[in-house]
């Protein structure tokens, strides 16, 4: 084996050299952000004239082959592969007369050096031999580009060096010295040695570098040794201290506020690197900027602010592990720094913030949502009326104002879930914080009841025990089954105990007296146990309604008489499950960049442009794609479907959808990126629009019309009364209550067909699901009934299902089919009732 340092051109130079990529090596997978790193690097060296530019290791097996040397190699194709594309973007502007280098003879030397063996035959003159497919499309791109197969990876790359080339940052010229100037270590083996255990040794040896120690590298390995040492000791140092030697969260965290976008874990130091370049930060204002938030941070970690109550909070959400709100509590600290805020203000908003989270939790509320919503919560604050004075009064609304999952759970709904919800159930830190609360609100002498949890001190017992004793069940009486069903895990049967478990099936009157039992017992909650005589449903009743108004008093809503003079739109994630068909959108928002539109189809068309800007590989697979699903979706002929939109190279996304297909799609294709749905918010605009501004318009039609059909729904619908307390609506839809909460009946009216459906969107994915498949078992029966064949959708990929049956051939926008329509509508809905919603119980 032998390694040394040398030019990455130097290592491909000769023609006689072949690059052999061998089949046990993966497909070619950088995308075009590994692309523009590399473009970006090569520009930088021009730009601040380095001698080098490190570029990595290559590793490669040498073999003779009668007069050409080939290199199998076993670690380095990405980097290898991708500078042959770049080269070869290069000759082919070059041989186009597109660019003109001022070394003349640059194209010939490109190519017959480092691309190709003029001397050999067509099939055999290339280099570089990468695996499988990637080979087939690597000599395409050295052919007309009506031949190049457009879903390879590689001709996508090739692409972006293309077009990136001829923006001339720098010249062609420039970027082939710059080429030149990148340094490899050049690891070559013999015979005798063995690939696999040398590339498991540079592989598996070590420990990879963290995002944090990268960003360390990148701020101090440029300056001299002197200002090293002075910035490392003045601010790096200290930084790591006071996040506790975590600087890859923190920096998260960090760019979260700075970017209003959360970069991916495995992608911290590169969005650092671009915020830091797009700034255009000096080195000692971004380390002073990091270390003023480091220091705010290091409170969320440890608190130490000398308010107790502020304190307390904040260690109680660190045991929750609550990490998602620091971003918005370190610009919260910053305003404090700041003067912007007092203790008190501080303090509420901290307590605030608690009692948000903890209601989600009790009502199961989703927490794929708390990132978004803690990322852009201080920018939403400030933007009410470009100011942040007033800030705890906005920070109320702003919560207040949340619907759907984002949502404050008010108080009929947390009362009710939190009496209700097995909290036994429950993961451990969110039980031992629902004691503590309950133990030490609001008295002066805390038990610590956390280190009492933790070392096996307190325990959460069931008063009821799980496993009922005779004794249990003749004191529980008749019912003790229901009881003991419905009762176990529930709050009012739980509480803090000093006992030995193994007692817990004890009668209450032993639990009671034996030692460190209710009436033994420090604990203040078992006080109130302990004046009980017997524990039976009334006795658990009682403390439900106790526990209940207290839980009330702890977790208190806030309130607020703020609100803002321009009214705010209301906004939903593509991650929502809510249907926005029949709303009108104003404009979106992705990756911190906000964009005004005009329709959902302009939406759709930006926002797959984005994605397609950011990998052109997904898309213009799905577009030469002959898949069913997803790919039906696009295509690379126009002709192909009605109605259409460019997204770009002459790829073209079917819009003739829905609004909420078209929501489908995005999520689908989002998932190919790996992209956060909760990262694209739509901002609609105002439901209660004035009848004066619906004049002409569709919203004017829709209301007319429901104005008109509501009558035939509500008479025929009379005995059921599922449309009583229905109203006309702007929307394109109405929905009728059939006496189960999230089930309902629906009436559509569009422009080419009415519908009616059975909608099952209760709050849980999985009841909606097991209502639907439960109804799937009768669908003969039912249909059978019905006299038609319904649609059947379960809606695997979102949260609700349906049923549907729809009238073709009518439109809401033609009166003459109005009569036609609202018979329709009143027929069916009653069909619908009567005949599926008895299925449902």
């Amino acid at each position: 084996m032998k390694g040394s340092e040398c030019r990455l051109i130097e290592y491909m130079d000769g023609s006689n050299k072949r690059f052999i990529i061998p089949v046990y090596q993966r497909n070619y997978d950088w995308k075009i952000e590994n692309c523009k790193q590399l473009y970006d690097d090569l520009v930088k060296v021009i730009k601040n004239d380095r001698r080098s530019h490190f570029f990595g290791s290559m590793v490669s097996v040498y073999e003779p082959s009668g007069k050409n040397m080939e290199f199998l190699v076993i670690d380095g194709q990405q980097r290898l592969t991708t500078v042959s594309l770049l080269l070869l973007a290069m000759y082919n502007l070059i041989s186009a007369g597109i660019l003109i280098p001022k070394d003349e003879f640059l194209g010939n030397r490109i190519y017959e050096e480092y691309l190709v063996d003029k001397y050999q035959p067509k099939e055999t003159r290339i280099k570089l031999k990468p695996v499988k497919n990637d080979q087939k499309a690597f000599g395409k791109l050295f052919n007309d580009a009506r031949e190049h197969i457009r879903e390879s990876n590689l001709t996508t790359n090739y692409n972006y060096f293309y077009e990136r080339i001829q923006k001339q940052e720098i010249s062609i010229d420039e970027l082939f010295d710059a080429i030149c100037r990148l340094e490899i270590i050049n690891i070559t083996l013999n015979n005798e040695d063995n690939p696999q255990l040398i590339f498991e040794s540079l592989n598996s040896t070590g420990l990879d570098l963290s995002e944090g120690d990268k960003i360390r590298n990148f701020i101090l390995m440029g300056l001299p040794s002197k200002e090293q040492d002075e910035y490392y000791d003045k601010y790096w140092n200290r930084i790591e201290e006071c996040t506790k030697y975590d600087v890859s969260s923190f920096v998260r965290d960090y760019l979260s506020i700075k970017q209003l976008a959360i970069p991916s874990q495995k992608k911290i130091y590169i969005s650092f690197k671009d915020y830091v370049d797009q700034k255009s930060i000096e080195t000692e204002e971004l380390l002073k900027d990091l270390l003023a938030y480091a220091k705010r941070y290091e409170i969320l970690l440890s608190g130490g602010t000398g308010n107790k109550a502020l304190d307390a909070c904040i260690y109680r959400l660190n045991r929750l592990e609550t990490t998602v709100t620091r971003p918005f509590f370190l610009e919260v600290l910053r305003l404090y720094d700041e003067n912007k805020l007092d203790i008190s203000e501080l303090t509420e908003i901290f307590l605030i913030t608690e009692n948000y989270l903890f209601r989600r939790a009790i009502c199961d509320l989703p927490t794929n949502a708390l990132n978004k919503i803690f990322s852009t919560l201080h920018r939403e604050i400030t933007r009410y009326e470009a100011n942040d004075e007033g800030y705890l009064e906005k920070f109320k609304y702003a919560l207040l104002s949340k619907k759907d999952r984002a949502r404050f759970p008010d108080d009929d709904e947390f009362s009710e879930r939190f009496t209700d919800r097995q909290v036994y159930l429950m993961n451990s830190k969110n039980k031992i914080y629902i004691m503590e609360r309950l133990e030490n609100y609001s008295t002066l002498e805390d038990k610590d009841v956390y280190c009492h949890c933790d070392d096996g001190t307190y325990s959460i017992e069931h008063i009821m025990p799980q496993h009922l004793t005779p004794a249990w069940i003749k004191a529980l009486g008749e019912d003790y089954e229901e009881i003991h069903e419905t009762w176990l895990h529930r709050i009012a049967n739980l509480t803090l105990t000093a006992y030995n478990s193994k007692y817990s099936n004890s009668t209450f009157e032993e639990k009671k007296s034996m030692k460190n039992g209710f009436e033994d017992s420090g604990i203040r909650m078992n006080t109130y146990i302990a004046k009980k005589d017997k524990w039976t449903l009334a006795e658990l009743e009682e403390r439900n309604q106790y526990l209940m108004g207290r839980a009330l008093e702890i977790w208190v809503a806030p309130t607020t008489t703020f609100k803002p003079a321009v009214k705010q739109m209301d906004s939903y994630t593509l991650d929502d499950d809510v249907s926005l068909s029949g709303r009108l959108i104003a404009r979106f928002s992705y990756k911190n960049t906000e964009q005004p539109v005009s329709s959902w189809v302009e939406m759709f068309q930006k926002v797959l442009q984005i994605l397609y800007a950011e990998d052109k590989s997904v898309i213009t697979k799905l577009a030469a794609s002959k898949d069913d699903g997803l790919a039906l979706n696009f295509t690379m002929n126009e002709a192909d479907f009605k109605k259409t939109v460019e997204i770009g190279d002459g790829i073209y996304v079917w819009t003739n959808t829905s609004t909420q297909t078209k929501l489908s799609v995005l999520n689908k294709v989002f998932k190919l990126y790996d992209a956060d749905p909760s990262d694209l918010v739509f901002y609609l605009r105002d439901e209660n629009e004035s009848a004066e501004e619906e004049a002409g318009t569709r919203y004017e039609t829709r209301r007319k019309y429901w104005d008109y059909a509501l009558d035939f729904i509500k008479e025929i619908n009379a005995e059921n009364a599922s449309f009583v307390n229905v109203n006309p609506s702007k929307e394109n839809w109405i929905s009728g209550f059939i006496g189960i909460s999230g089930f309902k009946i629906s009436c559509l009216a569009n422009i080419d067909f009415a519908r009616v459906d059975l909608h099952l969107g209760k709050v849980k994915k999985e009841e909606n699901k097991k209502a639907f498949d439960m109804l799937m078992t009768h669908k003969e029966d039912i249909e059978k009934a019905l006299g038609v064949s319904l649609v059947w959708s379960r809606g695997d990929d979102i949260k609700s299902s349906k049923i549907s049956y729809q009238l073709n051939g009518v439109s809401i926008r033609n009166e003459t089919d109005w009569l036609q329509m609202a018979r329709f509508h009143a027929e069916w809905s009653k069909k619908f009732y009567d005949v599926i919603v008895p299925y449902l119980g």
